[in-house]
Parts: C-alpha cells; structure tokens; sequence
C-alpha cells in the first residue's frame, strides 16, 4: 500500500473498532503494522492533523451522539469512549465543542461533530471517476411546509470541492448535530434572493422547522423559506465507499435529463435552494430540487 492507502486503512480501522474495549492508539498501530511517529506523518501530511488528535476527535463526536440518543450517565459515556474519569471527558469535549457533556444533553445546540471522510476522496473528486455501469435513479416527491434554513454561505466557491477548501469541514458535523434538521447536511445552489453581495450561490445548510432559535455560531445565517415541493432523485446504494462522486454525477445527469412538465411539475429554483445530499454507500446518491405542482 502506497502512504494515501495506509491513511485510508487507518480511519477504517478506527471507524471499525473505535468500541473495542481494547481500542488504543497502540492497537490502531499494532493492526496497521507502522510506528505512532509513522502515522503521526502521514496523518500529518494527508489530514493536517496527528493520529491521537483524529481519534480523539472520533471519540468525543461519538460519544456526543450517545448523550443525545441514550440515558446513559455522564461517567458511562466518559468510560465506553476511553476517558478514565468524568472530569477528563468533560474537559476534553469542552476543549472540542465549547459546551460540556452536562449542557450539550441539556440544549441539544449544534457542534462541530468530526465526520472524517477517507482521505482519498478529495483526490478523486479532483480527478474524477466514471462509472462502469448505469445506476438507477428514483424520483420521489416530498412535501415541504414553511420551515427555516440554515445555512452557511460562501464568499468564492462553486462546488462541493471548492467550498470545502474554503469553509473547511466542520459544516458538515455540525449542521447534523441538529436534532430538529429535516434532512441531511447538504451543499446548497442558492435562490437569488439569498444570495448577497460580496458571496457566490454556494452555501452548506438544513432545513429545521419554522420556530428554531438556537444559537448558532458565527457566519451562520437564517432564512424563512415557503411551502414547496422537494423533488428527490435518488441512486441506488452502493459497495465501494470511491464510488461516491461516480454515483453524484449519475443523479446529476439524471436530474438533467428529467421531464418536468410530463409529470406534472415546474421548477421553483427562485423559492428555496437545490440541495445535494453527497452519497453514502447504504442511501446512495441524493439531490432535492424545489418544484411547484403546474
């Protein structure tokens, strides 16, 4: 395996194992066969950040999933994601998210949660990746009342790939670590109207329902958006985690392709955003475009 392999290995490994009981940096290097020092480079030069700071961020993120969707105590979360104490778990998540364990349960405000993509996958959206075969595409309609966006918008991007480069990837963990969203994190093609001087049309965002007022951090920004129709197109799941973009430009193309009117619809990209979901293996690839009924 080349150094971008062993760095994809890794995370899986982490991802895989990061329960065990006896999960540890020493067992993620003992599985992977390299030094702590060894890792610590390539996760360095491919991640920007150490092996102990990724599984680190790992852990607490999964641990605050565990404060939201169980009643275990305090301490229990602490101890299931490798802290020896309360008081060491609450420092380090407040180090990491700005609220304690305590607060977060509490308040259920949005954090950064660490969502760790496989370090090749920048490489292949850079580089592309076509199909083998066609993959079918499902259309579903979905009623949308009047709700709120979230959304976080960018100054230069075009993309999926260049927002990233900009805003980084904490958008992501964050905007799923509201409870209240209807969907999915997305990357949003903004309306006109939500788009601003001195910002491009692409932004990251979620729709939540019309009376949300949590805080939410700097360079965050709000906006009522009507009744709509959101018109899903959906890939079919898929095996291989690099088969991602491959299957986006399928249900891009499948979008391109559609006959709006024949079914009864026109597009309505000037009341709400079209949102692209990204592609995960068990869902596959998901982009939601605002019509109204003609």
């Amino acid at each position: 395996m080349n150094d971008l392999e062993i760095v994809v290995a890794t995370q899986a490994y982490i991802k895989l194992h990061h329960n065990d009981d006896d999960f540890s940096i020493e067992s993620i290097c003992n599985a992977i066969g390299y030094s702590r020092r060894q890792l610590d480079r390539l996760f360095r030069k491919y991640i920007q950040i150490t092996l102990y700071e990724y599984v680190n961020a790992v852990v607490l993120s999964k641990s605050a999933e565990k404060l939201i969707n169980t009643l275990d105590n305090v301490l229990d979360v602490a101890l299931d994601s490798h802290f020896n104490s309360h008081e060491g778990y609450t420092r380090s998540f407040a180090k990491r998210f700005s609220v304690t364990p305590d607060e977060y349960r509490k308040t259920k405000i949005a954090i950064p949660l660490f969502v760790g993509h496989p370090a090749n996958h920048y490489h292949i959206l850079k580089e592309g990746r076509a199909m083998e075969s066609a993959s079918i595409c499902t259309v579903i309609p979905v009623d949308r009342p009047k709700r709120k966006l979230i959304y976080l918008p960018s100054k230069s991007a075009t993309g999926y790939l260049s927002y990233c480069e900009e805003a980084g990837c904490d958008w992501e963990g964050l905007q799923n670590s509201i409870p209240e969203k209807f969907d999915t994190a997305a990357i949003l093609e903004l309306p006109d109207f939500l788009q601003e001087e001195g910002f491009s049309n692409i932004a990251s965002g979620v729709e939540v329902p019309l009376d949300y007022s949590k805080p939410l951090p700097d360079g965050y920004k709000t906006a009522e958006l009507p009744e709509c129709i959101l018109l899903y197109f959906q890939s079919e799941p898929f095996e291989n985690p690099d088969d991602f973009g491959a299957y986006i430009g399928q249900v891009y193309k499948a979008l391109e392709n559609y006959n709006f009117e024949r079914y009864g619809y026109k597009l309505a990209t000037n009341i709400a955003p079209t949102f692209n979901f990204g592609a995960q293996t068990d869902v596959g690839a998901r982009i939601a475009v605002p019509v109204i009924r003609i």
